[in-house]
């Protein structure tokens, strides 16, 4: 039995280094949010919380300019049916590129990967003629059907799917009775949790940053998304900048639940998939 490799001195000292390159910025802004607009050119900066957060929070959610709490509320909306939609679709279409047989199949999965060569720049004109002449514009579905479906995420669940399930344990289930359709929900979808997680991490993550297509489509300032929210915030002469990284941290703190939520399932997932092996 190989022995594990263990760590020197200087890769603890590199980890914590990039430890805390990585989280003091989030701590800082939480900093600067818990106090007043002029915390941003003290020398030294402060690195200690203050006591304005009540406060800041409650100018923020009164900003009648940003419309905040409606931003996180569609953002809520959008991110998390886009994020079920994507690792729905992509879990059974990975699971029928990878493990069923039909006629067109390896040209179909050429062309669902020529679409991840496509930059989103180049589509959001046409995209925004389709929104409307469904008459979306200024309406979420503008922003949540168009990122329904992803070619990463069929590839992705493809690529996973073709390691993860046997042909064997798909047979077995099949003697047993099972459909395809079960064969999906009760075998399938199991084994292909870690990987639905880190796609529905990823999902989650990019649709609730996303800023381009809903800037395009959501023209109405009393209907806009976190961050377009946040834009809001910023513009102008004058900018609170208590007021930027309160509604900044209110707004990173869904992604960091998200992240505990799927990190979790993540894990549990690999631990499971050890003990069977």
């Amino acid at each position: 039995m190989s022995r594990l490799w263990r760590a020197s001195p200087l890769t603890y000292g590199a980890l914590v280094v990039a430890g805390f390159l990585s989280i003091f910025p989030i701590y800082w802004m939480f900093v600067v949010a818990s106090r007043s607009s002029d915390a941003m050119g003290q020398m030294p900066p402060p690195v200690t919380p203050g006591g304005n957060l009540g406060a800041n929070i409650a100018r923020l959610f009164s900003n009648t300019d940003a419309y905040f709490l409606t931003g996180l509320i569609n953002s809520a909306i959008v991110a998390t049916t886009v994020t079920v939609s994507v690792v729905f679709f992509s879990t059974l279409a990975g699971f029928a590129f990878a493990k069923l047989r039909f006629r067109g199949r390896n040209a179909l999965l050429m062309v669902i990967i020529a679409t991840m060569m496509v930059p989103t720049q180049l589509g959001v004109i046409p995209l925004y003629l389709l929104m409307t002449r469904f008459n979306w514009n200024d309406r979420l579905p503008a922003v949540i059907v168009p990122a329904l479906v992803t070619g990463f995420g069929v590839f992705m669940m493809r690529q996973y799917a073709g390691q993860a399930v046997s042909n064997e344990l798909i047979e077995a289930a099949r003697m047993d009775g099972c459909g395809t359709a079960r064969v999906y929900w009760n075998v399938v979808l199991p084994a292909l949790r870690p990987a639905a997680a880190v796609l529905g991490l990823l999902t989650f993550m990019t649709t609730w940053n996303d800023f381009l297509w809903p800037y395009a489509v959501l023209n109405d300032p009393e209907n806009p998304t976190v961050q377009l929210s946040l834009r809001a915030l910023s513009d102008g002469y004058y900018q609170d900048m208590s007021q930027v990284f309160t509604g900044t941290a209110i707004a990173t703190l869904p992604l960091l639940l998200v992240f505990v939520v799927f990190g979790r399932q993540i894990i549990g997932g690999i631990m499971e998939g050890a003990v069977k092996a």
